[in-house]
Parts: C-alpha cells; structure tokens; sequence
C-alpha cells in the first residue's frame, strides 16, 4: 500500500524539539501526563464555545494549546518512565471527546445558533447552513472511523499508523482553516472548504486503512 502523509517525519521532530524543554519543565515539577491530557480536554470545551460563538480566530489559537497539551501528555510519559496501559488508553479516549467538541461548536455555529458571548458584529444568522451541518457529521464519522480502523487492526494484530489525514493532521487543517476564516469576505468560505476536505479526507484515510488491513492479512495468510 501506498504510504501518504500530509505532516513528513521530519516536521513532526522538529515541532517534538520546540516543545520538549516545556516538558521537561514540567516533568521536573511533577505534573502527571493525565493532568496535561485532561487540560486539553478544557481546552478543547473553551475552544468549543468560541466556534459555537463564530470566533473561529481565537478558537484556532485555543487548539493549538489543546493540541499542545496532547503532545506534550505523550513526551512527559515517555522522557519520566510515566508510561501505563491506562494512560495511552485514558489519552485516546479524550482525544475522542476532544475532537467531537469542536467539531460540535462549529456544527452549532452552522446551525445558526444563538451567540455565547461577543454578540456584536456577530455573522450567525447569515453564515447558517443546514449542508455544512451535514458536511461536519460527516468529519465526525470519518475521524472517529480513522481511529476505529487502527484500534480495531492492532486489536487483530495488524500495524495500521498509516493514511493521509491522521489526527495531527486534521488538527492542523483546521488551525489554519479557522485562522484564514478571519479574512474579510472570503473567510468564511475558507473554513467552509477547509471542513469539505476533512469530511472527505477522513473518510478516504479510513478507507486506505481498511485496504492496508486487507492486504496485510491476505499476506499473512499468503506466508
């Protein structure tokens, strides 16, 4: 099968280096990994609520602290000897909720919800859309179905890390899709093409997973 990644290796190290003296700072201190996974989580709720309210620029900025603390959770574990089967399982299940609310908020600011907070100057009303509702139902299925592939192939003893749209990878198209939402006139169009392609992105990534199972297994029976 065919190997395709949106963040190379190389990218995912250096980012690892950049934030690798925060933990160890925090290692050093005390701090649990399951106290840095349960702040992304909060994060994720904060950055939730701005996208419900449309302040899709600062709701980005949040994720990217959300998306920090998961990183961050994973390197303390592993650098302080804190690794537990609970952990990574405790890690996987929040990232789950994590990325439900925030897809969730944005779902509700589609809808045409009523404004959280900052009400003025606010574009509720004229950016509802009942499709791109439905195009976010559809990022939820295909990142939930992404993860479910790979905790279902490990569970039958097949390796499945692979596919374009991973969970870093999605975090990232959204950080930069709501960051370029703030750009007068067209943003708001920018974050609606940014979830199109994760709707459609996620769900090709768990499709190649299931071929990659397939054809793994039919090896294995092959041998």
């Amino acid at each position: 099968m065919i190997r395709l990644q949106f963040i190379s290796e190389k990218n995912r190290e250096r980012y690892l280096k950049i934030i690798s003296p925060i933990g160890n700072i925090l290692g050093k201190i005390g701090i649990h990994p399951n106290i840095l996974t349960i702040c992304g989580l909060i994060l994720s709720l904060i950055a939730c609520l701005f996208y419900a309210n449309g302040s899709f620029f600062w709701a980005a900025w949040i994720v990217v602290l959300a998306g920090t603390c998961d990183t961050l959770d994973g390197q303390l574990a592993r650098t302080f000897n804190k690794k537990s089967a609970f952990g990574a399982f405790f890690d996987s299940t929040l990232d789950r909720y994590s990325d439900m609310l925030l897809y969730l908020g944005i779902a509700y600011h589609f809808a045409g919800g009523k404004e959280i907070f900052f009400k003025e100057g606010s574009t509720q009303s004229i950016d509802a859309s009942p499709w791109m509702v439905f195009i976010i139902i559809l990022t939820i299925a295909g990142s939930f179905m992404v993860s479910y592939t790979r905790a279902r192939a490990e569970a039958i003893g097949v390796k499945c890390n692979i596919g374009l749209m991973q969970r870093a990878e999605r975090i990232v198209l959204l950080i930069i899709g709501s960051l370029l939402a703030s750009i007068p006139g067209i943003g708001i169009y920018i974050i609606k093409l940014t979830l199109v392609v994760l709707a459609i992105t996620t769900n090709i990534t768990a499709i190649h997973r299931m071929l990659h199972v397939k054809s793994q297994l039919m090896k294995a029976a092959g041998s």
